[in-house]
């Protein structure tokens, strides 16, 4: 009796989803805990501070030691500021990558050219050069154009029904990848101002509650002190949000430029096969 040989493990499909990297939530861990060292160690450092100790008043002109006074809110801040500048240079890079090798207008016009000579070999040239988001998308556009060059089974409709599809499948393969934390980026350029505004209102309930504690007698220049120490989150929320703000118009204008570009090259696809070809 024959017995039955186990099958092979199946090979893992070629479509397999690929690992996005370090999760955002790891990042802001390790952001949040270099942000308490600064806080504690670099900031709170006694050198800053009359006295020799961080207890006292900030030294005159010592910035470091005037930001600590603001007081447990400043590490989250400065979480918020360190996440902004990390996924700002990410997304630099990334989109940086995405337009490939060369100049995006130039390889767009020299498809374009290609393609009215009906140069299918020179337009695929053009994309092997180029790389990126634009030229993965313009290289699957004009593979499937070749393809539907000997295709006898479909109507020229049907062709360029076809040739939009995909088109459309490889942009929206592509601008997922583009797109990636910016909502992260986003979303801090709101949340900013708000924890800014939280490390001042404690602030000032605690300068007001310790003037209320001491009858009155509070010298004015400590609450002046105390009242300048609040105020310091809401500075740092408001300029935490300003950099996100410009990063993520940014951002969103070259994605914007990118996706222009792709879209220009798959109109210019479709109309050269409506002309070139049945």
């Amino acid at each position: 009796m024959s017995t039955q040989q186990p099958k092979p493990a199946a090979k893992p499909a070629a479509t397999e989803k690929k690992s996005g990297g370090i999760s955002a939530g790891l990042i802001l861990i390790v952001l949040f805990a270099i942000a308490i060292a600064i806080y504690t160690f670099v900031m709170g450092d006694g050198s800053h501070f009359e006295g020799g100790t961080n207890e006292g008043h900030p030294l005159p002109g010592d910035y470091f030691g005037v930001v600590y006074k603001g007081g447990v809110i400043v590490p989250v801040l400065m979480t918020c500021f360190l996440t902004a500048l990390t996924f700002s240079i990410e997304r630099l890079f990334t989109i940086g990558k995405a337009k490939g090798t060369g100049d995006v207008n130039a390889f767009v016009r020299s498809v374009q050219a290609s393609l009215d000579k009906d140069d299918v070999e020179g337009a695929l040239k053009a994309c092997d050069k180029q790389k990126g988001s634009v030229g993965n998308v313009t290289l699957a556009a004009i593979k499937k154009y070749k393809a539907l060059t000997t295709e006898k089974s479909l109507d020229k409709e049907q062709k360029l029904a076809a040739l939009s599809k995909e088109v459309e499948e490889a942009t929206s393969l592509e601008l997922p990848m583009l797109e990636k934390n910016l909502t992260i980026i986003a979303t801090l350029a709101s949340v900013s101002t708000l924890i800014g505004l939280l490390g001042t209102v404690i602030g000032m309930i605690k300068a007001f509650a310790s003037l209320g504690n001491s009858g009155g007698s509070t010298d004015s220049s400590a609450l002046a002190n105390g009242i300048s120490e609040a105020l310091i989150n809401t500075a740092l929320g408001i300029g935490t949000s300003a950099i996100c703000i410009i990063a993520y118009n940014v951002f969103t204008a070259k994605i914007d430029e990118l996706t222009y570009s792709i879209d220009e090259i798959g109109l210019s696809v479709n109309q050269n096969y409506a002309t070139h070809h049945n």
